[in-house]
Order: structure tokens, then sequence, then C-alpha cells
């Protein structure tokens, strides 16, 4: 018997299925349920081997291609499997799978009359000429001296694949090969009413989400027509009253959108986008208008967003286009969008020996005892929003947890991520109003220290740094900052200021961009710049050239 770590990825493999069965049980059918009993009473080889197989890439597999040292002869293992159906030797093998299971020296030693001077995929091509039929591996192979199997529990462990992640971008090996005891996750309370799925009509209904995402991937829409038709009436059919499924449901007509964009089907995308409630599918439908040249609709529903944007990047793009409209409908130009422009430092340094980043010599460069500066980029406020919100983002809403092992929940880049947790992100936000947030924030850093969040960067964030901000940092600013952050999750994560800039003596603070040579301020960069000064914060952008570069900047301040 080999000791129990050799059987660690079995044992977390138990227990994702455990935890399935436990928390799904009235969601599972009576086969799926059967197949959990079966599986826990089969001997530990042969639920090794089924565990291993679920890791590779299959259908198909070779015996002497699953030698594992713990599980032993690969066909005594597989015999429990065979007789529960769970693998077929029997099963019917298409050319291209036979070729997939072997190499080219193998494929002519079985296929002596392919020409041995060609091309793998050639010698596909040959073969299917002469055998195109499916058929079981004996027949392909009657001398072989090994068994090889299909593998056919894949269906059913998909479906509990996906009730553990929440996904099917995630495969078991993500979780069955992690040292668990590496990571510390938040302890979520699950009940019935946070499950993503409520019935097995809400799996059925991902899955068919599923299928149409994978079909746009793998065909591209090269013509579109009854194929559109088709693929919208699927996902028109997968409508649901769970509000996690639809938001899922309104993606894939924006990713059907993009895909007729891509084949040049303007009516199509329109049409696409027009049903679509997906951020970002208003803005294209406006681009699509103007290729369509409808440009009085293009306008019309361009003021409409500017009038009422659905975030501020959608603004942002939008205000661009109106003065490319207005000028092609023989309209005056609109005013201009008035952002606001952040001071300036020049500063010219010497270029370091040792390639430190642009931002780390500025901070070297201005970094004083009595005046200290902090690299943080979107760390810092990113993780005091994580600190101070903590309940609420870790709130078990529906959708968002679907096992222990999660860095934070599923839903956050949703566009319904804040207002799901509305109530509690205004209680945490209320505590800005009171001296209370600064015990809160403190505690939380004590009390959750390494466990993981999706706002929380822990080696970034140090004892001292975290006073800094406290004292330094105003907690209308504060507030500021977070409300914008829960106003786009998604986007407003990113683009903060690179450095900040600490005087405590006088309790006070400064962020700031920094462009090297050549660098220039991205859109959400921009946003954030625009934004902060729209409210009273402190934040400037410094511009840095190298002392051996030809030509310096007229001047050069050390910014205070």
């Amino acid at each position: 018997m080999f000791p129990p770590h050799r059987y660690y990825y079995l044992h977390n493999f138990q227990r994702a299925l455990a935890w399935v069965a436990e928390r799904y049980d009235d969601v599972l059918d009576e086969p799926q349920r059967r197949f959990v009993a079966d599986y826990a009473a089969l001997p530990q080889p042969s639920q090794a081997l089924l565990a291993r197989l679920l890791l590779r890439r299959g259908p198909w597999f070779r015996a002497s291609g699953l030698i594992y040292e713990e599980i032993g002869p690969a066909e005594t293992a597989a015999a429990p499997l065979e007789a529960l159906g769970w693998l077929d030797r029997d099963a019917a093998m298409t050319p291209d799978e036979l070729f997939g299971l072997h190499t080219k020296p193998e494929l002519l030693r079985l296929f002596p009359h392919l020409p041995a001077s060609a091309r793998k995929a050639e010698l596909l091509d040959a073969l299917r000429a002469r055998q195109p039929d499916a058929k079981p591996y004996r027949d392909w192979h009657p001398d072989a001296g090994e068994a090889v199997w299909r593998l056919m529990a894949g269906e059913v462990c998909e479906r509990f694949r996906l009730m553990f992640f929440g996904n099917l971008h995630q495969d078991w090996s993500e979780f069955v090969l992690a040292d668990l005891g590496v990571f510390q996750y938040e302890s979520v309370p699950f009940d019935a009413a946070s499950r993503a799925f409520q019935s097995r009509a809400d799996v059925d209904r991902y899955l068919a989400l599923h299928a149409c995402r994978a079909a746009l991937d793998e065909t591209p829409l090269a013509a579109t027509g009854a194929r559109l038709d088709a693929l919208l009436a699927q996902v028109q059919a997968c409508a649901s009253a769970n509000r996690w499924l639809e938001q899922r449901r309104a993606k894939v007509l924006l990713r059907i959108g993009q895909a007729c964009e891509r084949a040049g089907d303007w009516p199509a995308a329109e049409r696409v986008y027009a049903q679509c409630a997906y951020p970002g599918a208003r803005h294209r439908r406006i681009r699509v208008h103007e290729r369509m040249t409808l440009l009085p609709e293009a306008l019309a529903l361009a003021e409409q967003a500017l009038a009422a944007p659905e975030s501020e990047e959608e603004a942002q793009r939008v205000a661009r286009m109106l003065p490319r409209l207005r000028r092609a409908l023989g309209q005056p130009r609109p005013p201009a969008a008035g952002l606001r422009a952040a001071p300036r430092h020049d500063l010219v340094l010497p270029r370091p020996a040792d390639g430190l980043p642009v931002e780390l010599a500025v901070r070297d460069h201005w970094h004083r005892d009595e005046a200290p500066a902090h690299y943080v980029e979107n760390t810092l406020f990113n993780a005091l929003f994580g600190l101070l919100c903590w309940p609420a983002v870790f709130a078990p809403v529906p959708g968002a947890f679907f096992h222990p092992f999660q860095r934070g929940p599923a839903d956050l880049g949703a566009p319904d991520f804040p207002a799901r947790r509305a109530a509690q992100f205004q209680a945490c936000l209320a505590l800005l109003d009171t001296p209370e947030y600064r015990d809160e924030i403190g505690r939380r850093y004590r009390d959750k220290q390494g466990l993981q969040s999706p706002f929380v960067s822990w080696d970034a964030l140090s004892e001292p740094l975290l006073a800094l901000a406290l004292d330094c940092v105003p907690a209308a600013h504060l507030k500021r900052v977070f409300e914008r952050l829960l106003s786009d999750v998604k986007t407003n994560r990113s683009g903060l200021p690179d450095l900040i800039r600490f005087w405590p003596a006088e309790k006070r603070y400064e962020l700031v961009e920094v462009k090297g040579p050549g660098d220039k301020l991205q859109d959400n960069q921009i946003r954030w710049l625009d934004y902060c000064l729209s409210h009273g914060m402190p934040v400037s952008v410094c511009h840095v050239r190298w002392q051996d570069m030809d030509v310096a900047p007229a001047s050069q301040g050390e910014g205070r």
C-alpha cells in the first residue's frame, strides 16, 4: 500500500464529487446519484484510474500509456470501470481518432500499403478514402497487444465539473492537482438559496449556452442567415428567470453580434445587438449603424447613450464618435468634452543601469523619510476597498460561490455585481462617514491576513503603508474612489496612478501617474485622472526623460 499522499489527486477529486453530491442532491437525477454511489464503491486503483483519465486528453486511451505506479496494471484497474460501462473497448473509433492514438511509424506498420514518404495528415486522408467508417479498435488493429478504451463517463463528469466550478473553462487539474494547503480561503456560508443552479434545467441551459459559444469559436460565421437564425433560436430558448444565467445569455448574444461583424454582415449584427443588453452592445450597435450608413439612427443612439451612459467607458467612446456623426450629417460640432488636465511634473533622471522600471526610478528619486513615496499602482486602493467591503465581496449571493476554494466571487466581472450586493456595500461604505472605518480596516487586515481575495494583494500591502494611507488619505476621498470602483468593477480596478506620495506631518498625499519617454496615457488612466480632479483629489502626471537622451525638456521640477 502506498502512502496516502500518492493519491492526493484522487482525494481532491473525491472531495469535489462529494461537494457536488451534498450541495446539489435535489438537482441531480437518479443516474447521476448512482454514479456518485458506484464511484465510491470502486476499488481505490479503479477510482484513481478514472480520476487520472479525467485529467488527460481523451476520450481514447491505450493501456501502454496508463503507467501509474500507485495504480498498478491498467487492465486490472480498468475492469470494474468496464463493468459499469464507464470504459468501453468495443466503442466505434473513427480514422481520425485512430491516428490520434498512434505515431506515424506505428501507423505505417499497421497500414503498410500507405506511402511511407507522406506526411501524417496525408496518410490520414488516404486512409479516410479507403476506410471512412468508424469501427472498434480491434477491427482496426487485430494484432494489438494491448487494450484500448474509450471513456464513456465524460459527459456526466462534465456536468459535475460545471456544478463544482460554475464554469467550463476550468478543468479538474486546477483542483485535483492542487495542494489545497498552499492557499487559504474565506469561509463562505453555502445554503440552497445561494446556489447558482436551482434546478436541472438551469444546468441544461448553461450547457446549451456553452454549446452556442463553442459553435461560434469552432466555425466562424462566414455566412449568416439560416445558421444565425438557429443560433439565436437556441439562445432564446435558454431564457431564464435565473439572473445569473441571463447575464451569461446576454454575453453569448454579444459574442454572436461580434461574429456577425467579423463576417461583415452588418444587418445581422444590428439585429443581434438590438436584443442584447450586455455592456458594450449599444456602443457596437452605433458602430454598426455607421457601417450601414444609417447615420441618423447612429446619432440618435449615441445621444441617448451619452445622456444616460452605462459606464464611463461608454461615455468616453461615444463622446469621440459624436463629432464624426454630426459632421457627416452636416450638424454643428458639439462642445469639447472638457477633460481636466492633470498637473504635470517633468523630471530628467539618470538612466538606471540595472533596468529599473521608470516608476521605481521616480519613486526612489522622490522618497524621503519625511515624505515617503510608494509604488502602489492598482494595489493600495483596491486593498483598502477589499478590506472595508470584505463582507459584501464575500456575500453568498447566487452564482457567486460554487465551492470552498475560490479566491473571490465568480460574478466579480458581471455588470450587476454591485447591484446584487447593494445593501451590503451601502453598509460598508457608510462606515466611512464615521471614525470606525479605520478600526474596521485594521481589524480586517489582521483577521483576514493571507486569505485569498480578488482585491487584496497581501504581498503589496504592509502595516506601515496601511497606517500612512489611513493617516493621510481623507475618508471622503476613499469613499469617492470606492464609489467609482463599484460603478464598474471590471474596468475600474485598473488604471489607478502608479505612485502615492505622503507628507505625514501635514496629513496629505498625492497620486502620481508616471510616464517614461514616448509613453502615453491610456483611456482608463485618463478617466481616473479626470475623476480624481473633479472630486478635488490631489493627482498629477510625471513625465520622465533620461539624462543621456538628446533633447531635455525646458523645465525640471521636484514636483513637491
